[in-house]
């Protein structure tokens, strides 16, 4: 589904950063080593870059993280990129100064186990910062998340904070906004956005 996704023209989700991450992003200690899961095809990616962070994108899509690095380049910086599996990923322990999660909708289960490593794969003051849509998303006018049957791949407050309690919540919204990213994301959209810091 994704290689094919991306291997149409231009660019699915558009190239500018998520409007929420270009909001929030300065929480992550400036220079810091950042991960950007299911990254797609950079456009997350390469705006961290060109702010002067150390950044890996990982995705399961070859095509997409092909064109992240060539949309790198293109750019004038440099990332790294990872083809692997959420399901399986390993996050490493106090490895990352940062974590971004946008649009990285997945079963509940894998969902799970990524968020079970985020507090351990994050250093000390490193920042998580997630914008996804919820259950109500269906219901919006808006073009954009899980198909409405996968109701497990949607995210809500109360289910960040219960799966990401050991972290220090920064921001945390359940919001209704115009979300305008390629021609994949459009429109009136429900959302959550969180920001959280990983305090010892």
């Amino acid at each position: 589904m994704w290689d094919q996704r991306y291997s149409e023209p231009g660019f699915a989700y558009g190239t500018e950063p998520n409007d929420f991450l270009l909001e929030t992003y300065q929480h992550i200690p400036a220079g810091g080593r950042v991960l950007c899961l299911a990254e797609g095809e950079g456009r997350n990616a390469v705006f961290l870059a060109q702010m002067g962070y150390e950044v890996t994108a990982m995705d399961l899509s070859e095509v997409g993280l092909k064109k992240a690095q060539q949309f790198a380049c293109d750019k004038g910086v440099t990332i790294t990129t990872q083809l692997a599996d959420l399901a399986d990923y390993p996050f490493g322990e106090q490895q990352w100064d940062g974590i971004v999660s946008i649009w990285a909708h997945t079963p509940k289960e894998i969902r799970q186990h990524v968020h079970a490593q985020i507090s351990t794969a994050l250093k000390t003051n490193g920042a998580f910062i997630l914008e996804a849509y919820t259950p109500e998303q269906p219901s919006m006018s808006g073009v954009g998340g899980p198909p409405a049957t996968q109701t497990g791949m949607f995210m809500s407050l109360d289910l960040l904070r219960s799966e990401l309690s050991s972290l220090d919540e920064i921001v945390a919204i359940e919001k209704h906004r115009n979300v305008m990213e390629g021609s994949s994301h459009q429109g009136m959209s429900a959302v959550v956005q969180y920001v959280a810091c990983k305090k010892d």
